[in-house]
């Protein structure tokens, strides 16, 4: 049995019985992501209120001045997930600034390298909960696999627009692209296989992507695949960790719990391997590669056919505990201190999530402030201006804290600059389809 119900622009809809607000947002243009309330006959509503048989519905989109009403009462109060999630990455795109602006002997050990994780993980978190929360609604798979593809290349544009600054630090966003499109595969498998699958990937991405970096090398598509440490291939573990962990509550205690647990075990693990028996391992790997491929060092001829004119590949790397080598060892003492760092900030009551609100919203601008960091570096650069104050005294103090406050005023709007661009792409390139089977007879 079906109920119809009047929309502004003056058409009728029909809807299962039981179909609510949300369903209705799911299904037109404006997209159930987009949406933060309803009115039902002129009278606002949450997007789970049921809908009436012949009833005036309108949806609240947060771009409206309601909405925008709707969205900041409702930052400002936060939820325990949101604000835990929105925290560990914020907290991900501070360390990569002081890694860019304050680098020191202090702060190396633990934002090398691990703050790329920790973003990438993040990623795969929010990842998996749309995913979760279109599929529970019934959407269209093909509706978000269009909506992902949207995204990827969204991301992918800004990726390649800040390489062509050509400052001196990678950027992540092509491969961070590529894994949205890649996961679509992964995106109805159970718990257990994205366990597995992140496990596997942990012992296999680091080979592959070391000769993925070799052949790769002049393939620039294929090169954020799977070509080199900054590849979608070396930041698949943690992508697909984080689609796992997305499947939990991340407000319950256990989970937070388990996270603090699993990550201590990794961080420790990987320590103990790097002090006592990596070093070692990997003198005697490296003579052996001596033995195997002598020490001639020849260069390969550009213009001979391919693979013939590419390096060899760097597989010395593969028991590297270098930050950014990903190897198995890197990315194990990575994903250690993201699970540790996304467990503790979990285990906020969330009483006392105020004080988390400041990393928070720089996690609601993630990727503005992402891409900000390399328009700075660029205008630093141009103009001859010395950015590195990491030697001087409380200077990654100073690198964290402006980073806070600018993250947190930018947060105050609704969405961030490259946030409400790539939802518009996302309304411009990516029609969603009906949600819960309404029939348009």
């Amino acid at each position: 049995m079906s109920i119809s119900i009047k929309l502004p622009d003056g058409s009728i809809r029909e809807y299962e019985e039981e179909a609510s607000i949300e369903d209705v947002a799911a299904s037109i243009s404006c997209g159930l992501e987009n949406a933060v309330a309803g009115k039902l006959n002129g009278k606002l509503v949450n997007l789970s209120t049921p809908l009436q048989d012949g009833a005036h519905v309108e949806i609240v989109t947060r771009d409206s001045a309601e909405g925008q009403k709707i969205v900041r009462r409702k930052n400002s109060r936060g939820t325990g997930r949101i604000v835990a999630l929105d925290a560990a990455r914020g907290l991900a795109v501070i360390g990569m600034y002081l890694q860019h602006f304050a680098l020191n002997e202090t702060n190396g050990s633990i934002v090398s390298g691990n703050t790329t994780l920790l973003f990438v993980l993040c990623g795969g978190i929010s990842y998996s909960i749309m995913a979760g929360r279109m599929m529970d609604r019934g959407t269209d798979p093909a509706a978000f696999r269009t909506r992902m593809l949207a995204r990827a290349v969204f991301i992918d544009m800004i990726g390649y627009l800040l390489i062509m600054l050509n400052t001196p630090f990678g950027v992540i966003l092509p491969a961070y692209a590529a894994l949205f499109v890649l996961a679509l595969v992964l995106v109805r498998r159970s718990t257990r296989v994205l366990v597995a699958t992140a496990a596997a990937l942990i012992a296999v991405s680091p080979p592959l992507m070391i000769l993925g970096g070799s052949v790769l090398s002049g393939a620039y598509l294929l090169g954020d695949i799977a070509g080199g440490p900054l590849s979608a291939l070396a930041l698949a573990p943690a992508f697909v960790a984080g689609m796992a962990i997305g499947r939990f509550d991340l407000t319950k205690t256990r989970t937070a719990l388990w996270l603090v647990g699993s990550g201590a075990i990794m961080l420790a693990v990987s320590k103990v391997l790097g002090a006592f028996v990596l070093p070692g391992l990997s003198r005697s790997f490296e003579e052996w590669l001596v033995g195997v491929q002598g020490t001639a060092a020849t260069q390969p001829d550009q213009y001979a056919i391919w693979p013939f004119n590419v390096e060899p590949p760097l597989w010395h790397n593969l028991l590297s505990i270098a930050p950014h080598s990903a190897s198995t060892f890197q990315t194990l003492l990575g994903l250690g201190a993201a699970f540790l760092t996304l467990g503790l900030v979990c285990l906020v009551p969330k009483k006392n999530s105020g004080v988390l609100m400041p990393f928070a919203g720089v996690g609601r601008v993630a990727l503005t402030m992402y891409a900000a960091q390399f328009v700075v570096i660029w205008g630093l650069e141009l103009s001859g201006v010395e950015y590195d104050i990491g030697a001087i005294p409380f200077g990654d103090l100073l690198v964290a804290t402006v980073t806070m406050v600018t993250g947190w005023l930018i947060a105050q709007l609704p969405t961030g600059p490259l946030e409400t661009a790539m939802r518009r792409f996302d309304r411009a390139f990516s029609a969603l389809g009906p949600v819960m089977g309404p029939t348009l007879r």
